[in-house]
């Protein structure tokens, strides 16, 4: 049973809610399923697909003058009725002011046109499968099954969405700027439009001349506009009218906003509302429903059965009884006849009308359809149909339509609950376990899964767009590397790896900015398989191209500018993946290998094929864990060495031992050296060729003098580290300087152990210091800060502090501004800022440009400021019986007496003579990476008569030692105690 009020609705007096006499008249014993009203034409569709349209011939746009006279001269007809019947069975139509817009259950778009009175099918529509109608005044707007909307008709105010001075079009045009939102529902007003999302974002476009748009103004929009007010409301419907909107989230509240002049928005006013309006007459109660005629509203409360209805009444339509307007909600009247018990199915208002179904047997409401989405029902179904050889084709094209759209993709895997009613840019509103266990479930019958493969690599992926609507159009790429899981389990998808890697990269610098988001508040697992996917496939690439001659560098960049971004966030991540896992362990296999592959031609030439475009890995430095790194410093550094100067071989220094400092600043200073050449060193009064050994001597011996020495660094109390001096003024060189030789020792890969702290090698890789940097340089003054931050009391009172330090204002008028409990955390920021920043702002910036010049190669930015400090400062890690492990001997073996005895007093040697002795051998104590094992020990045994009055004599250049046959264990301990301490005064390195 339904009931009707409105002067548009025939047969019924037009005051008050009553039943629809008219209506009976015009269907008959039809079953009434949806009904849709634009001024003064009414479209009914039966329960049987039929289609009635009603032009009410006695009434003009504004119901005072007679339109039509019927045949004859005889008094005119109240209405003029036409009934549409199509081969196929109509599902939902749509009216607008002089058309109707009809779906078919096949998916066909009809339009009826009250001109021609005929109905004709959109051809380009055919196949789209069309599930929602909508008609403004002069437009129309339809929903496709797998997401995509269309527009056409009128476009002066920008309706069609289609972009500002696009033309007003008779065909459908497709809605690009949409693409890949999953849409629940469309709504048309007189001039504007409106698409909701499955999570409730709602995006307007077209007139807005009363802010029916909601967007806070009155300009028209020609694209569609997220209105981000509405943002996590919760939004499930929107009804338009004319020129206002109404708004129903999932917990019954109710948002009005545009026209207020006749009172249709609630709020008690006349006044037009830009911005979404929360209506205040209906709080407490939980709306359920919800219509927008023309210019009146109506609101069904479920629980008490009651429709509320405001805005203008001139013809009744409010059903209170009265015609006059009305500016807040109140109850409509009911007629007698209505029982209590029965339930109001639906309300639906249009035109000057308002109807209400009732739960009798004689109203079909129909279902709402929506967009379709991925679930076990139909992955089920596809894994039993597969096999089958006629189903087959049928579940293709399933696969097709659905892995063929983002809309699609984006809407299946939203969480269950109502989470994903909160998409943000922190939140992507997914529940990514119901994708893996999807993906998973497909995965068991691998034809389908190859078939899903081709389709998103061939169709989706191509489909994408740099722009994103909105965080839920970038689910897509959240939910593929899930995809990728299972197809690299079984060896497939590495080009649907690059694929999705090239689409993420074209993505435009906003879109890619929320994604980066999503990444970051990405759960761990989901995060790990995203980073996993681009990564076993990269490894694939680089050990395709290590084994055999061939060039996959083009898809591995795209890969490697992905992980870049992984790896950027990963620091910003709460639950973070460790660093190594981004390491790609084949080239540190392959750089291991490489001395391995001299006697093989083929392997050589695959190898240096592969190094040809090596040169790029430095840009990506994550991927290389520092053996990596090492290597590949060393291999780029030699090939600019013979490409730059094939014929000029070294750089020569030569100094005293007792003034190396000095004599190294002379040389500096007095000529030009080309820091490119290898530096060899030379002692005054010494012979000897450096073959590596000297220049390790030199720049030990050179650390020791610039601790000592240098006026432009000095020592901290707290911990004994170096630091620029802040009162050294600004005409020193020495910074300069300082900094050239600590680039060659890096350069020359030497050590050069000074005790800068971590901070010197962040701020050398343009990274920001932190607090932690000033605790390991000054642990006092850090503490003190700390104590600062965790003070629980007024920290204005116990520290009495100002934004000042060492009488120097960090802030404008920092002297008159209090530390207090609100403000601290700034005043440590700036405090860190000042001591490891501004106050050597001058002193850094000299260092670091003679870094830049001592170390000519620029790839050293590729290391990390931890690996930058160990290539320069080298470790102090000792494991003595590592010596012994990597030792080898000639003239002798390992179970030799001399050997034996040898062992045994360097084993028992005090620490220190044990650091002497790497002095002795290696010309310095700081160690490689991975310890003494990566050294090189080779005892050579010496038969002399006279052994026992000889020292042990080491080569420290091929870290050789020269040991005699001494005739016992107590006299080769003498020996080598007294060589090992002794050496630097008389030195026989």
């Amino acid at each position: 049973m339904f009931y009707c009020c409105g002067l548009s609705s025939p047969g019924s007096a037009g005051v008050g809610l009553s039943f629809g006499d008219g209506f009976k008249h015009i269907l008959g014993s039809k079953r009434l399923s949806e009904l849709s009203v634009k001024r003064s034409l009414l479209a009914f569709l039966t329960a049987d697909g039929n289609v009635t349209v009603v032009l009410l011939n006695g009434q003009s746009e504004e119901g005072q003058n007679e339109r039509q006279t019927s045949r004859g001269g005889k008094a005119p007809s109240r209405y003029k009725r036409f009934n549409i019947t199509l081969k196929e069975q109509i599902h939902s139509l749509s009216s607008g002011k002089h058309h109707v817009v009809l779906a078919t259950q096949a998916g066909m778009v009809w339009e009826w046109s009250e001109q021609s009175t005929t109905s004709k099918p959109f051809r380009s529509l055919t196949n789209k499968q069309i599930v929602q109608v909508a008609c403004g005044d002069d437009h129309s707007v339809v929903l496709t099954k797998d997401g995509q909307l269309f527009t056409w008709g009128q476009n002066s105010s920008g309706q069609l969405g289609l972009g500002k001075d696009k033309p007003s079009s008779l065909s459908p045009q497709p809605l690009k700027s949409l693409c890949g939102i999953p849409l629940a529902q469309i709504s048309a007003g007189g001039d504007h439009s409106f698409a909701l999302s499955l999570s409730g974002a709602v995006f307007g476009w077209g007139r807005n001349s009363a802010g029916q748009l909601g967007l806070g103004d009155k300009e028209e929009r020609y694209v569609p506009v997220c209105v981000k007010s509405l943002n996590q409301k919760k939004t499930v419907f929107i009804s338009c009218g004319e020129d206002h909107t109404a708004v129903l989230t999932k917990g019954g509240l109710l948002f009005t906003f545009g026209s207020g002049c006749y009172g249709q928005l609630g709020h008690n006013s006349l006044r037009d509302e830009h911005r979404p309006r929360l209506l205040g007459g209906l709080w407490g109660s939980k709306v359920s429903q919800i219509a927008c005629g023309r210019h009146h509203t109506l609101a069904l409360i479920g629980s008490s059965k009651t429709i509320y209805s405001f805005g203008r009444g001139e013809q009744g339509e409010l059903g209170n009884g009265q015609r006059t307007n009305q500016c807040v909600p109140l109850p409509v009247h009911l007629p007698p006849e209505c029982s209590p018990n029965q339930t109001v199915e639906k309300i639906m208002a249009g035109g000057n009308l308002s109807v209400a179904c009732f739960q009798d047997g004689e109203i079909s409401a129909g279902s709402f359809r929506g967009m379709s989405v991925l679930d076990d029902g139909i992955i089920d179904r596809w894994i039993l149909d597969c096999e089958n050889a006629k189903a087959w084709n049928r579940v293709k094209s399933e696969i097709k339509k659905m892995f063929s759209s983002a809309s699609c993709i984006n809407g299946s895997f939203i969480d269950k609950s109502d989470k994903h009613y909160k998409t943000s840019e922190r939140h992507s509103g997914l529940d990514l376990s119901l994708a893996r266990l999807a993906f998973e479930k497909l995965a068991q019958k691998q034809r389908i899964l190859l078939e899903v493969e081709s389709v998103v690599s061939q169709n989706l992926l191509r489909s994408l767009g740099s722009t994103a609507p909105g965080v839920e159009a970038l689910r897509v790429y959240l939910i593929l590397p899930e995809l990728l899981r299972v197809l690299n389990k079984q060896q497939h998808g590495k080009q649907l790896a690059v694929d999705l890697a090239s689409a993420i990269l074209h993505l435009d610098q906003e879109s890619l900015s929320v994604l980066r988001r999503l990444w970051t508040t990405l759960p761990y697992y989901y995060y790990r398989t995203l980073v996993k996917v681009f990564h076993s496939v990269l490894a694939h690439f680089i050990s395709q191209m290590t084994t055999q001659i061939c060039n996959r560098w083009d898809e591995a960049s795209f890969l490697l500018k992905v992980l870049h971004k992984l790896h950027d966030i990963n620091s910003k991540r709460a639950s973070r993946l460790m660093d190594d896992y981004f390491y790609i362990k084949e080239l540190f296999e392959v750089f291991a290998s490489v001395p391995f592959f001299l006697s093989d031609q083929q392997k050589l030439s695959v190898f240096f094929n592969f190094m040809k475009n090596v040169d790029c890995l430095c840009c990506y430095p994550f991927i290389l864990d520092l053996r990596s790194k090492r290597f590949l410093f060393s291999f780029l550094q030699e090939r600019q060495k013979n490409v730059a100067l094939p014929f000029v071989c070294e750089n020569s220094l030569r100094v005293r031992r007792d003034m190396v400092l000095a004599d190294t600043l002379a040389y500096l200073r007095t000529t030009t050296p080309d820091f490119s050449l290898p530096l060899k060193v030379n002692f005054f009064l010494e012979d000897g060729f450096d073959a590596g050994g000297l220049c390790k001597e030199f720049f030990t011996l050179l650390s020791q003098d610039i601790r000592k020495a240098s006026s432009v660094i000095q020592a901290s109390k707290d911990s004994g580290l170096f630091w620029f001096s802040a009162e050294t003024s600004g005409s020193s060189d020495e910074f300069y300087y300082l900094g050239v030789i600590c680039g060659m020792a890096f350069y020359n890969h030497c050590y050069l152990n000074i005790g800068f702290p971590l901070a010197l090698f962040k701020k050398l890789l343009h990274l920001s210091p932190t607090l932690s940097d000033l605790e390991e340089l000054s642990p006092v003054e850090a503490r003190s800060l700390k104590n600062v931050l965790m003070e629980d009391e007024e920290v204005e009172e116990i520290f009495c502090l100002d934004f000042t330090v060492q009488g120097k204002e960090l802030i404008p008028n920092g002297r008159q501004i209090p530390v207090t409990k609100v403000n601290r955390q700034k005043y440590v920021d700036l405090y860190v800022d000042f001591f490891l920043n501004k106050s050597v702002e001058y002193q850094f910036k000299e260092f670091a440009r003679g870094f830049s010049c001592g170390n000519c190669f620029d790839f050293w930015r590729m290391f990390l400021p931890e690996e930058l400090r160990l290539q320069l400062y080298g470790t102090s890690k000792y494991e003595w019986e590592e010596l012994r492990r990597i030792a080898t001997y000639e003239h002798c073996g390992p179970l030799d007496k001399l050997i034996q005895n040898f062992w045994t007093v360097f084993l028992e040697l005090s620490e220190e003579h044990k650091k002497r002795f790497l002095i002795f051998m290696y010309a310095t104590v700081r160690l490689p990476l991975g310890g003494l094992s990566q050294l090189d020990l080779k005892i050579v045994r010496c038969d002399y008569e006279d052994a026992d009055k000889r020292f042990p004599v080491a080569q420290i250049c091929f870290g050789t030692l020269h040991l005699p046959n001494y005739s016992n264990i107590q006299i080769l301990g003498d020996r080598l105690i007294h060589a090992i301490t002794c050496c630097e005064d008389f030195g026989k390195m």
